[in-house]
């Protein structure tokens, strides 16, 4: 993904960051929320 699509124009973001690595984005697949770089899940 493009850098303008995770980032509103003030710099934030409305997506889930890992609460395991935190430098990462939780990637959503309909029923969890999943980190693909330590593969920390959390279950909807």
């Amino acid at each position: 993904m493009a850098r303008y699509e995770l980032y509103n124009e003030d710099g934030s973001t409305d997506r889930e960051q890992c609460t395991r690595c935190g430098d990462s984005f939780l990637a959503d697949h309909g029923d969890r929320l999943h980190c693909g770089k330590c593969g920390y899940t959390e279950w909807k």
